[in-house]
């Protein structure tokens, strides 16, 4: 790991490029100035580089002579819809927009580690493929239309590995586990049809607002005493919308919400139950309900032979007493696509640092990293590729 050392003498460039990326965020599929930016910097490195890979997406290749195989190592670029609250010379330059997720930081850390592994091509053995991904945020995602392209092909990917910066993780720490790491991540519409009234005359018309509001509670039970205790499932809503004036009784409603599971057949069983109870609770109030459901990303789910090994590498790079077994998260990550073709793994990597103020989640409007941690993550994405032999024993 002595090499590695090397990679501290870039930490002003990572912080600089994460900055950059920061100022000017873009959300799902416009992520057109950052395509810019990742194929202007990949092409100065004399990598072979490729853009538009499902609309905004690229990806740039390491080849070396006599490779052993090849490995994919992933970044997202998008950013999300919400006014940033930081005070910071990098704030958002964007209204209504901002990296809240960390994604400027792993393209900014993806970047570097380009750079690196080129100028270490000597005491490389396999063959590399620099993904940068857009559209994580928002399903069906950047993922699996890359996949669709082939980036997983020409040459064959053997292994995919990826890291997240966590804003509830304490800085330079890594958290990953075996299995199954992240929910599936579902999202769902409920259409309500009443019939619209004067407010002072409920009798004469059909409520949808009365009608969504039992909904709202009703569905709930189906995860309180429908699935098994011992099975994590979420169900959550997130939009209600109904009606333009406080007098009177509208003529639709529609409810938007979210289903989180870690198993195919507990989705598709909540799913059905949605539709069988906001139907007949219509039903049963004179108005009819319709659902719209939209079965997100898959569980994210980490090989062994991959977990192992990233341990074996954090080890070296954060030390032993720094690294922990992530619980299961309830989020979705749509690096679950390519996991799904692939063995590799999937990691998170702390961001939090109370001491200077950095305590707020990914997706707070006042979310930010412990930039000390670029580096780390550049070390980590080295280490992955020079020790890679590791696997193929």
């Amino acid at each position: 790991m002595e090499n590695l050392k090397i990679i501290d003498e870039f930490k002003e460039e990572v912080i600089s490029l994460r900055r950059e990326i920061h100022m000017y965020p873009e959300t799902a599929f416009e992520e057109y100035r950052t395509s810019d930016l990742v194929y202007n910097y990949l092409s100065k490195l004399g990598l072979e580089v490729k853009k538009g890979i499902n609309k905004t997406g690229v990806v740039a290749e390491l080849k070396v002579n006599n490779a052993k195989g090849t490995v994919l190592l992933r970044a997202d670029m998008d950013a999300l819809p919400i006014q940033e609250e930081n005070e910071v010379p990098y704030k958002s330059r964007k209204d209504g927009k901002m990296h809240a997720c960390g994604h400027d930081a792993h393209t900014a850390m993806l970047l570097v580690t380009s750079k690196v592994l080129t100028q270490m091509k000597e005491d490389v053995n396999f063959n590399v493929k620099f993904v940068f991904q857009p559209s994580e945020e928002r399903d069906p995602g950047g993922a699996i239309g890359m996949i669709e392209e082939g980036i997983l092909e020409n040459p064959h990917v053997d292994f995919v590995f990826g890291l997240h910066v966590a804003g509830f993780y304490k800085a330079n720490t890594i958290h990953i586990r075996e299995g199954v790491m992240m929910a599936e991540a579902d999202s769902f519409k409920i259409k309500i049809k009443g019939s619209g009234g004067h407010g002072a005359y409920p009798h004469k018309a059909v409520d949808p607002i009365l009608i969504a509001s039992h909904i709202v509670i009703a569905l709930q039970a189906i995860i309180s005493r429908e699935i098994d205790p011992l099975e994590p499932a979420v169900l959550s809503f997130g939009k209600i919308s109904s009606g333009d004036v406080f007098n009177v009784i509208p003529e639709t409603a529609e409810l938007e919400g979210t289903v989180r599971t870690l198993k195919d057949e507990v989705s598709k069983f909540i799913k059905d139950r949605i539709e069988q109870n906001s139907s007949q609770i219509a039903q049963a109030f004179r108005g009819n309900a319709t659902l719209e459901y939209n079965f997100g990303y898959p569980p994210l789910i980490n090989h062994k032979i991959a977990v192992d090994f990233i341990r074996d590498i954090a080890r070296e790079v954060v030390g032993y007493d720094k690294i922990f077994e992530a619980p299961v998260s309830m989020g979705g990550e749509d690096m679950a696509y390519f996991l799904r073709e692939r063995s590799g793994a999937f990691y998170w990597l702390g961001a939090l640092n109370e001491e200077k103020g950095i305590i707020y989640p990914n997706h707070s409007p006042k979310f930010d990293i412990d930039e000390d941690i670029l580096p780390t993550g550049v070390k980590m994405h080295v280490a992955t590729v020079l020790n890679l032999g590791k696997l193929y024993k």
